[in-house]
């Protein structure tokens, strides 16, 4: 049997401040703790990460995560720190500021505060499916829509069309069954993992080789909107979901 050796893998955790849809949702409480709580501990927890490390813009936020076991090396710049600011900006910034200090990674991991089901198993699971493909570039959290683009229409005018425009003219998608249409995913924020090369050489926090995982039962759930945060916080009254297990007082 050859042993070969693991990759380094580091877990970055994005958490910028405000946030218009839920204000301060990334420490919001959620069951008594604040949400990003429960990202750090699944991340730390999983027994997968070198370093759980959370990049944010505020201080306040980094004394949050500091408590609950990441890593906040930096403040990240106001420039990267925008509702619009894609992931590759804080991505590279942080991970090249890293490796100025010493530290490099084989790869990295975007634990995104907004999915607190997300267990540490969730996260093992991953990352045996990564690290078991040749030849990719990374791997992306998915689910089955809930809704088939196969029955969605754009608009021009007074006129309407579908977005997908296949199946034959006697019988288009737009006019099948569902269950007889092709299964379509969506990317869940739950998690991703590329290898640290992709967002250097392709800029990319992606690149084009991506194997798929798939989440399980509310592993992708996203808080987003109000109404998010109220599932949630009925699914964990019911029992129908379960945050990881926070072994702490909650933050003062």
């Amino acid at each position: 049997m050859t042993h070969h050796k693991y990759p380094s893998c580091i877990a970055l955790i994005p958490a910028r401040s405000g946030s218009k849809r839920v204000p301060e949702k990334n420490i919001r409480p959620l069951a008594s703790h604040p949400l990003i709580a429960y990202s750090i501990t699944a991340a730390r927890e999983s027994g997968i990460f070198s370093d759980v490390v959370v990049s944010t813009d505020s201080q306040y936020y980094a004394d949050i995560s500091q408590y609950y076991g990441a890593t906040v090396p930096f403040i990240r710049p106001i420039e990267y720190s925008g509702d619009l600011s894609p992931d590759i900006d804080w991505v590279a910034f942080t991970l090249k500021k890293l490796k100025e200090e010493g530290k490099e990674y084989d790869c990295f991991s975007i634990i995104r505060p907004t999915s607190p089901f997300r267990s540490s198993k969730t996260i093992q699971r991953a990352w045996n499916v990564f690290v078991s493909e040749e030849g990719i570039d990374s791997l992306r959290a998915i689910e089955k829509c809930s809704q088939h683009p196969g029955k969605m229409w754009v608009v021009r005018g007074k006129r309407m069309f579908p977005l997908l425009p296949f199946g034959s003219e006697k019988q288009p998608w737009h006019s099948s069954p569902t269950q007889s249409l092709p299964h379509i995913y969506i990317q869940n924020a739950s998690l991703e993992i590329a290898w640290t090369s992709v967002a250097f050489e392709k800029g990319s926090i992606a690149g084009e080789i991506i194997v798929p995982f798939f989440t399980e039962g509310y592993e992708g759930f996203d808080v987003n909107f109000p109404y998010d945060w109220q599932i949630a916080e009925e699914l964990i009254r019911t029992g129908q979901a379960n945050l990881p297990v926070i072994q702490k007082l909650a933050y003062p």
